[in-house]
């Protein structure tokens, strides 16, 4: 066999792993994940959640001990969602202070001071009868206006209770710049807004809606963009900015790397994106079955948001990795 006189042999450079690490283009580090949890109002003992292998409803004590370990294991933050005990039509246990959502944040911010970031989601689909992400007019539909009111005053809750930054995931129109101002209106100009700009009215978010018990009637499609889609997004991930959102997010990820990418070579700020759970399930059904290595295919998926663009990545494998 011959040997060739090749200029070119771009194989040199992965010829150890030592060798790919030194040229590798994308690592994901801790510092770039956010942790999503659920804290459930008045359990006593965790409940697994069935389609999420790992994840758990968790106890105050629970989502304490939980923060603490990811403090400690460098990520940045986590994301809290609360699992409340009633709901009814306008979504009141967002607004109480003593709901279990702030709850949460007021018990987390407490154990963990400034060495971990504690985020807020800011919607009312755990919180409301009709499990719409607003409140419904005369006709059964979402609100948009009457929502902003609401989110408002649900912004100022989440602020009080601690949280350093939130994270409107709603997709009413407007709702940066009104919960920007009501934020600013009531003293805390600190607290950042991770906005929920392209979120799309997905198949994947069916062990999420497990997670938190959701009450949804019908579908989300006339407020979450439709996936044939791609413009509106970074249309509304640009009015996003402009309202003063802080940073910027996509969600599902994995399938939406080319929204992702659009918009992180848009914006100024930062961008996010949300390994939501039905990506966790498929890639836990497909491990389960012997289909592909668990662990190699998290740490590619988690590459491959990076690589696209994210600089920030939600994911339920934050501790994993």
């Amino acid at each position: 066999m011959g040997s060739y006189d090749l200029t070119h042999r771009p194989r040199r450079l992965r010829t150890s792993p030592v060798m790919r690490d030194m040229v590798a283009e994308t690592v994901v580090s801790p510092s770039d994940l956010i942790l999503p949890v659920f804290v459930r109002e008045n359990a006593s003992e965790n409940t697994p959640i069935a389609s999420m292998p790992g994840v758990v409803q968790h106890t105050l004590d629970s989502l304490v001990a939980e923060a603490k370990r990811a403090r400690d294991a460098g990520i940045a933050g986590v994301m809290l969602f609360g699992v409340p005990e009633s709901k009814d039509a306008v979504g009141s246990g967002a607004l109480d202070p003593d709901g279990i959502l702030n709850v949460g944040l007021r018990a987390v911010r407490d154990a963990v001071g400034d060495d971990l970031l504690v985020m807020g989601d800011l919607c009312l689909d755990e919180f409301t009868d009709h499990g719409h992400c607003g409140v419904l007019d005369d006709a059964g539909r979402v609100d948009n206006d009457a929502t902003l009111d609401v989110y408002a005053q649900m912004a100022v809750a989440q602020a009080q209770a601690g949280a350093h930054v939130l994270a409107p995931s709603g997709m009413m129109d407007g709702q940066i710049g009104v919960i920007r101002a009501a934020l600013d209106l009531s003293g805390h100009d600190d607290v950042a807004v991770m906005a929920y700009s392209a979120k799309y009215a997905s198949a994947a978010y069916g062990p999420f809606r497990e997670a938190v018990q959701s009450s949804l009637q019908g579908d989300r499609a006339t407020y979450q963009q439709d996936p044939r889609n791609r413009t509106e997004s970074l249309r509304e991930a640009m009015l996003d900015e402009e309202q003063g959102a802080d940073i910027l997010m996509v969600k599902p990820a994995l399938p939406y790397l080319d929204v992702l990418s659009d918009v992180a070579a848009a914006a100024t700020v930062p961008v996010a994106a949300y390994q939501v759970s039905g990506e966790m399930a498929m890639i836990e059904a497909a491990a389960a079955n012997g289909w592909i290595d668990r662990e190699r295919m998290i740490r590619e998926s988690l590459t491959c948001i990076k690589r696209a663009g994210a600089s920030i990545i939600l994911t339920y494998y934050a501790l994993t990795i």
